[in-house]
């Protein structure tokens, strides 16, 4: 089924546009909190998705919405290898995120039963976990998908320069994970900083990578 382009992000004019377009070609796109609409946290918070044991939630129940910062790192789709790095590094970085008081939630494209596979294989926390099947989340937030620059974009040799780490990431990595819906390895990821319900910084990523954790770490700080 086509998802329809949402219209919650707004370059900084004031004219709107559908937030596919606002994706940059490149490995990665950071672009200031007013690149998105206010009303975008909102938005993203009546969204439902899944946690890894299957049971419905919707985001504006996973943090503090008035105060609370949180790092939301949607991830490809379960069966990306390099999200499995991107998860193994988001682990290895969660209790410097807890200690600060920072909420970090991975969402995947896939069904919960996926979500299970990376979170038992990886492994990785089941309750920092969750799954979005129908890329709706993917939507609101203007994440990219199509075809072109998901295999066919230079920065994916970039990937050969962190190969120790996906290595050992991918160790016990299983092709089951992919979702059953193929059409759904085009869906791009990004890791978004918000701050209640603003957007504080966000990281696009054609393939993911530990420096969009580092970024994350330093905008939380520059929000004390």
């Amino acid at each position: 089924t086509p998802h329809s382009p949402s219209l919650f992000c707004s370059p900084k004019s004031t004219t709107h546009y559908s937030s596919r377009r606002l994706v940059v070609s490149g490995a990665s796109t950071n672009t200031s909190a007013l690149d998105f609409s206010p009303s975008i946290g909102e938005v993203l918070g009546d969204v439902s998705i899944f946690t890894a044991a299957g049971d419905s939630v919707q985001f504006k129940d996973l943090w503090d919405l008035n105060e609370g910062v949180a790092v939301v790192a949607l991830l490809r789709h379960f069966g990306c290898p390099c999200c499995w790095e991107l998860a193994s590094a988001l682990k290895e970085s969660k209790a410097r995120f807890d200690s600060a008081g920072v909420k970090i939630i991975a969402v995947g494209v896939g069904s919960p039963d996926k979500a299970r596979i990376l979170a038992e294989r990886l492994p990785f926390p089941m309750d920092s976990l969750y799954a979005d099947p129908d890329r709706k989340a993917y939507d609101v937030l203007g994440l990219y998908y199509g075809l072109g620059r998901t295999f066919f974009n230079p920065a994916s040799a970039k990937v050969f320069s962190r190969f120790e780490a996906l290595q050992k990431a991918v160790k016990n990595y299983t092709i089951e994970a992919t979702p059953d819906d193929r059409s759904s390895v085009l869906q791009q990821g990004g890791m978004f900083v918000f701050k209640g319900f603003s957007v504080t910084e966000h990281d696009i990523q054609i393939l993911p990578s530990r420096v969009c954790i580092r970024n994350a770490l330093v905008s939380y700080f520059m929000l004390q």
